[in-house]
């Protein structure tokens, strides 16, 4: 059966736990969702297939706002058909790749390029993230009103990895954007405190390791500066990849005063702790880097209380010779694609601090709104588009980084024994991930 012909087919999705919130059935048709109830095969036409939901749960398509897809430049770390595999075995419908690329996406040509080989991978749907300046440079705006009107429609903006940390030019991005309804993606991280060779999070465990670090302020300070500005423009600036305590404390206060703040918060910084350091496994290095568990219990607390607004993986592949170093030497970055869903249901519906109604929230449903998608993130509702993913509550998987569907193996889950798996991802009616493998020639 081609994908074509599995499109075409009509599905029921029988007896699948909307949102954690009762049982019920899903008709797709023609790509869409044609009905929801206990009645919805009633309207199933001739020849639709059945797909048994029985103890799973149904949750909107996931949507993540951060992944570094490599291509164009690293190919050999990942490639945009590679990570969109992995992000369909991870429940994602649509993925963000970060403009970090070689050439860097700061121009329309570049965007199109990315949304093209997105297409034709065809596993979620591929937006790009366009470049804040040029070259990632920090100094000139980057082609933001043309990739904003390109065939790519860039909502999404950041110079991520590099903070943009020239007030002025940050200002000027917020104007810019606002035209559009864009938002600037700052990746927080004040290069005057965070240093050159800063590689942890700066505290005791850093010294006694003999590890320059950064403090958690380098962030803190970008982060209370870029809601004021935020403020002053009446832009939209999203917080990536909050890290600590701090930062939440300034969210919650911008939040409160009516600013147009978000922010993210990852899977690894939901879970890992800086005392995994002591290995001096370079695996756990990461930007920004991994912080005490009390920074780690006020991300969890500011997820499920609304004040951080999504979960975003900040999926970074590296090739072995790039991660295989003494720890100050390694590549910044590690895997989340696949594992994601299974770390926010461990650290998150597991514990009772989120329903899995919230998870939907902030990973499907709020980042698609943050980015202004049209068509993902729109629930499970008759006439959206059927991108569904279904999730075993209950199955526990220990992670194999060998067995990732990514080119790479910088997997910080690995032996890690996780509770929730997705089972299954559909896009618009297509099958494209089924227990952990992508969808090929056989049958649902």
């Amino acid at each position: 059966m081609t994908s074509t012909e599995q499109r075409d087919r009509p599905i029921l999705v029988k007896g699948a736990d909307l949102l954690g919130e009762g049982a019920t059935d899903v008709l797709v048709v023609d790509g869409a969702i044609a009905a929801v109830g206990a009645d919805a095969d009633q309207h199933a036409p001739t020849g639709t297939q059945t797909l048994d939901a029985d103890g799973l749960v149904a949750l909107p398509g996931l949507v993540d706002l951060h992944t570094h897809l490599r291509e164009p430049g690293r190919e050999d770390a990942e490639t945009i058909e590679t990570g969109s595999r992995a992000a369909a075995v991870g429940g994602y419908t649509a993925v963000f790749a970060m403009a970090n690329t070689d050439p860097v996406t700061d121009t329309a040509e570049a965007a199109e390029r990315v949304v093209d080989l997105g297409q034709r991978a065809g596993y979620v749907d591929v937006h790009p993230v366009g470049a804040v300046t040029k070259e990632l440079a920090g100094a000139e705006l980057a082609e933001l009103g043309l990739m904003a009107r390109s065939r790519a429609r860039v909502r999404v903006f950041s110079d991520d990895g590099r903070c943009v940390h020239d007030a002025r030019v940050m200002r000027r991005a917020l104007e810019y954007v606002l035209a559009f309804d864009g938002v600037v993606s700052q990746h927080a991280q004040d290069p005057t405190l965070a240093g050159r060779t800063a590689c942890c999070h700066e505290g005791e465990l850093s010294g006694r390791l003999g590890l320059p670090g950064w403090p958690g302020v380098a962030e803190e300070s970008i982060v209370a500066r870029d809601v004021m500005l935020a403020r002053h423009t009446g832009s939209r600036v999203h917080v990536a990849h909050a890290s600590t305590a701090g930062t939440v404390e300034v969210l919650r206060w911008a939040k409160a005063q009516g600013i147009a703040v978000t922010a993210e918060v990852t899977p690894h910084h939901l879970m890992l702790t800086t005392d995994l350091l002591t290995t001096y496994d370079p695996v756990y290095k990461v930007n920004p880097p991994l912080r005490p568990a009390e920074d780690v219990a006020a991300l969890r607390a500011a997820l499920g209380d609304g004040t951080i607004d999504i979960v975003a993986t900040d999926h970074a592949p590296h090739v072995r010779q790039d991660k295989e170093h003494a720890f100050t030497d390694a590549a910044f970055g590690m895997l989340g694609l696949e594992q994601a869903l299974s770390v926010v249901s461990t650290t998150m519906v597991a514990t009772g601090a989120m329903s899995w109604a919230d998870v939907a929230r902030v990973m499907s449903t709020g980042p698609a709104a943050i980015a202004r998608l049209r068509d993902q993130g729109q629930g499970l509702v008759v006439g959206a588009p059927a991108n569904l993913t279904l999730v075993d509550p209950t199955r526990e998987v220990t992670v194999d980084a060998a067995r990732s569907a990514s080119l790479s193996r910088n997997n910080p889950w690995h032996g890690h024994t996780l509770t929730g798996a997705v089972h299954l991802t559909m896009l618009r009616g297509l099958v494209t991930a089924r227990k952990g493998l992508t969808w090929g020639a056989s049958d649902v």
